[in-house]
């Protein structure tokens, strides 16, 4: 296998800016509108694969493997569409969680079709369509490599117990960064953020979903099965810390900057984040802390009325055969939720490229995954009141 080329690391976990689409679906519930809930009969549309050799894709930004010299060229995409004869229409088009939410939720809610196959979104946001009913189940005979490879971590998150909507696209962890050169030692908890020596010069992200879980593991929380009073304890804390000034600003990606200048000397991170951090710094450290870190996911779903639902399971389970995802691992540097990929990438004669199933930010080592946890999802219940408190503390 050739040494792949590293692209820009995006966030991907999108800020949480006011109530989002959920709070629209609870205004129009009270309203009196028919609940947007669909009903399993009612999902499925007449599968058309066996007919029609293609599939649409709706995915983010630089989420994929491209060649370095033909950017616009796609290898593994590519290498699908020669083994199977399926055309592959690939769209760059979702940017935000709850805007690409905003965008298709008329059609299915209205129980029409969205023109797409195939979509790639956040597990938070996943386990709303969950629960709405917006998307299909898979059928696991035509998806042998899922069911081997899948990362066992990943297998039963909250919101979709047994991964039967939702397949992993790539993970990642949430963390704590820090320039270890700067600072002068060592972070290894949660509450060593609250140190003197770093006050003004932490950050911590400001989307809600993608910020309270390593925040209550600092508590001590089992965040598989947080309660409400952790999450305002945790609340609590954050005011504190904020009231002393301890806290620099809430950010979205825009913490590699702060961290890249000095500005600040430890942050909430994405671990796919810091690998490309590291590439250019290497005093830059990532950190699972001995509470535990949160191990999130982006899956593929397959939306209600789908065209071609048949050619996008094919496609999945693609993606799951560990020569296929150790290439895309080595291009997007997230967690590979195909663990048997770490063997394929060892075996490379390229050294560089042999180094990357050494990294336990793409292959967690044992140690790390004993401290990694899917968090519980905010419910659809919970997430107003929620939302109301985080963002008041963010300033949003």
């Amino acid at each position: 296998m050739p040494l792949l080329p590293r692209t820009p690391s995006i966030s991907r976990r999108s800020l949480l800016r006011g109530l989002g689409g959920g709070a629209a679906l609870g205004a129009l519930a009270g309203c009196g509108v028919p609940a947007a809930y669909v009903a399993p009969g009612d999902r499925a549309a007449a599968d058309r694969s066996a007919t029609e050799r293609r599939l649409t894709w709706a995915n983010w930004p630089l989420y994929i493997d491209t060649d370095d010299e033909h950017p616009s060229r796609r290898p593994t995409l590519e290498a699908f569409e020669d083994r199977t004869g399926i055309s592959v229409d690939y769209i760059e088009e979702i940017n935000d969680n709850d805007e690409f939410f905003g965008k298709i939720s008329p059609s299915l809610m209205n129980h029409q079709p969205t023109d797409r196959d195939l979509i790639v979104i956040s597990d938070w946001m996943c386990g709303r369509f969950v629960r709405l009913g917006w998307v299909q189940e898979m059928d696991r005979s035509r998806q042998p490599n899922v069911t081997k490879y899948l990362d066992p971590l990943l297998r039963s998150p909250a919101f979709d117990p047994g991964r039967e909507y939702t397949v992993p696209w790539q993970s990642g962890i949430t963390g704590i960064a820090y320039n270890r050169r700067r600072l002068g030692r060592e972070i290894r908890h949660v509450s060593d953020l609250w140190a003197a020596d770093l006050k003004g010069r932490v950050t911590l992200l400001s989307g809600m979903d993608e910020a309270f879980a390593l925040l209550m593991q600092g508590d001590g929380v089992d965040i598989t099965d947080w309660r409400t009073d952790d999450f305002h304890t945790m609340c609590d804390l954050v005011e504190k810390q904020v009231g002393k000034g301890q806290i620099r600003r809430f950010t979205g990606n825009d913490y590699i900057k702060d961290l890249s200048s000095g500005d600040v000397l430890a942050c909430q991170a994405y671990s796919g984040d810091v690998i490309q951090l590291q590439a250019d710094d290497p005093d830059i450290e990532f950190v699972v802390p001995e509470e535990g870190a949160e191990l999130w996911a982006e899956s593929l779903m397959i939306p209600n009325l789908a065209r071609h639902k048949g050619n996008a399971e094919r496609l999945i389970d693609y993606y799951y055969r560990p020569e296929v995802a150790a290439e895309l691992a080595a291009w997007v540097n997230y967690v590979c939720p195909v663990p048997a990929a770490r063997d394929v990438l060892a075996s490379s004669d390229d050294p560089d490229t042999a180094a990357l199933a050494e990294d336990p930010l793409i292959f967690p080592d044992d140690r790390m995954r004993e401290r990694l946890r899917i968090a519980r999802d905010i419910g659809a219940g919970e997430r107003a009141e929620f939302a109301k408190r985080w963002n008041g503390i963010v300033g949003v």
